[in-house]
């Protein structure tokens, strides 16, 4: 059986394509970044982290995770490999709280409520930026964001010890 196209058919056959072509772009389109409070981006990222700290022992710590909004204000959920949550961090100019389940930890810093839930002193502000594919220094960081198109982010601490070694694989869109 031969099918001929008419030339409505064909307008129509490639309207149709066009629209679902254009259908299909917009589904991968990530939306924009909405502005917080004061006019600070809020930001929302997923995917796997694990940091391996040099130290005697040496500690190491896997985790899925959401991050999200801005090194003043945000929210990291730390999750198991099944998808159980280990922990929630929260910070804001008012607190820094660590929820992991049957205890609620409250720190005068963010920095501290790093610290303690991974085991060392990540650049919240620097991380923000590494996310979004600026290589901003931080003391004793080197990060590589040869791959971050791709969503992987690594970064080594070397001073102070013990070292550090950051991994982020970010989840598709």
């Amino acid at each position: 059986m031969t099918v001929t196209f008419t030339p409505l058919r064909r307008r129509t056959a490639l309207l149709a394509g066009l629209l679902m072509a254009t259908g299909l772009m917009a589904g991968c389109a990530s939306p924009p970044r909405a502005p917080g409070p004061n006019g600070a981006k809020i930001s929302f990222w997923t995917g796997r982290i694990s940091l391996q700290v040099q130290s005697e022992p040496p500690q190491a710590f896997f985790a899925g995770f959401e991050l999200k909004g801005n090194p003043t204000q945000g929210e990291l959920t730390l999750n198991s490999p099944l998808g159980n949550s280990l922990a929630v961090l929260r910070w804001s100019p008012q607190e820094a709280v660590l929820d992991s389940g049957n205890q609620i930890q409250r720190f005068a810093t963010v920095d501290e409520l790093i610290e303690k839930a991974t085991g060392a002193a990540v650049p919240l502000p620097a991380l923000f930026d590494w996310l979004d594919g600026k290589n901003t220094a931080a003391d004793g960081w080197n990060a590589d964001l040869s791959q971050q198109a791709e969503g992987r982010i690594s970064a080594s601490r070397t001073m102070p010890q013990p070292r550090s070694d950051l991994r982020i694989v970010l989840a598709a869109p």
